[in-house]
């Protein structure tokens, strides 16, 4: 269904990975390995991609995506599509588990001036729709602003970008080319993956900016701008969705802390139509922020989790979007899970396909029951 503004609504929806199937994982490591060609390795993803759409669509989503399948990790797509786009091993956070720090992820960096060498989701989203699922098709794809925020004004090479701001007028055109592309082949929905604006509500990472030299509130500022920048010529028809996530995975996490920093400017002044947020720990924060969600735009909670096996309980998900439905009415919400069920890739997940069975097929039956809806 859309709302009065023509934006797509789903009560129950997902942030768009699954876990790859062992077929799918032998044919890429045979890849890295020169064992099949490329040929070989995409006939392997189409036929993968192909079974995860009837996946999607034997449950009932009203969204479908390709699993993200033709991705090693989710930010994957948006960094090997631009020329000039590398990694360091470092960044203002690590990935925790219960025991501790476990890892620094690696950090985007632009090593020199850069340019889109290729689409980054448009020949996905193709594909996808090639094979007419029944739901609408989704595309995903890494945030602007997860380019910067981990290291921060280091993110860029100084003899190519002289200024943040330089920097960030190229990604906006970049974006601004993919999703203009996107629009051309038919695409409705555009689901923007960030990590930079959640993640700028920790305590611990808001303190490392400032000892960076820079300023996390005026950081909320400037990514707000640099993606209105990068959908500012997006059609009336494209559904614009920012999953926020605090990082995610097999079990472990980055950041923590809730929404309340940047929630007044994140809901009123970005320009996007749909809000996918973290709720399924108490990492996340309460529900209070929800009071500055605008009437025209939707905030899909991910009370179900893909961090962990444990099948949520029914009436205590009621429960919590009772709690949510104080402070933004049921018709502004929707329910998800709080991320992908495998943003890593590979092996090694936490939740398999019949697990994810499971929990997306809880999250259909509370919102046909909540909301009355299929």
């Amino acid at each position: 269904m859309k709302n009065s503004h023509g934006k797509h609504i789903f009560r129950a929806d997902h942030v768009g990975s699954f876990v790859r199937p062992e077929e799918l994982i032998l044919a890429a490591r045979a890849h890295k390995a020169g064992e099949i060609d490329a040929d070989g390795f995409r006939q392997v993803q189409d036929g993968a991609i192909a079974e995860i759409v009837a996946f999607q669509d034997k449950i009932g989503m009203g969204s479908i995506t390709d699993g993200e399948f033709r991705r090693a990790v989710w930010s994957g797509g948006v960094i090997s599509a631009i020329d000039g786009m590398g990694v360091r091993d470092e960044g203002t956070l690590t990935f925790k588990s219960e025991d501790g720090d476990v890892f620094t992820p690696p950090s985007p960096y632009a090593e020199h001036k850069l340019s889109r060498k290729q689409a980054i989701v448009v020949d996905d989203y193709k594909f996808l729709k090639s094979l007419n699922p029944k739901g609408l098709p989704k595309v995903t794809m890494a945030s602007p602003p997860v380019l910067h925020f981990f290291l921060g004004d280091q993110s860029f090479d100084k003899g190519a970008y002289p200024d943040r701001a330089q920097y960030f007028a190229d990604l906006a055109s970049i974006f601004r080319d993919e999703i203009a592309e996107l629009a051309a082949a038919g695409c409705e929905y555009v689901q923007l993956d960030d990590t930079a604006l959640p993640c700028n509500c920790d305590d611990a990472a808001r303190a490392a900016i400032k000892d960076r030299g820079e300023d996390a509130d005026e950081l909320t500022d400037a990514y707000i701008a640099l993606i209105n920048g990068a959908i500012s010529e997006r059609p009336d028809n494209m559904t614009i969705g920012l999953h926020m996530c605090r990082g995610n995975l097999k079990g472990m996490w980055m950041g923590e802390g809730g929404y309340e920093p940047i929630a007044d400017k994140l809901f009123n002044q970005l320009n996007v139509d749909t809000f996918f947020l973290e709720y399924d720990t108490e990492r996340a924060g309460d529900f209070a922020p929800l009071r500055h969600l605008p009437e025209a735009k939707l905030a899909v909670l991910g009370l179900i989790s893909s961090k962990t096996p444990v099948l949520e309980e029914k009436d205590a998900i009621k429960r919590r979007l009772d709690e949510a439905a104080k402070f933004a009415p049921l018709e502004r919400l929707a329910l998800s899970p709080q991320c992908g069920f495998s943003s890593g890739g590979g092996d090694g997940q936490v939740i398999g396909s019949d697990g994810t069975l499971q929990k997306l097929g809880l999250i259909r039956e509370i919102a046909s029951e909540v909301w009355d809806e299929g």
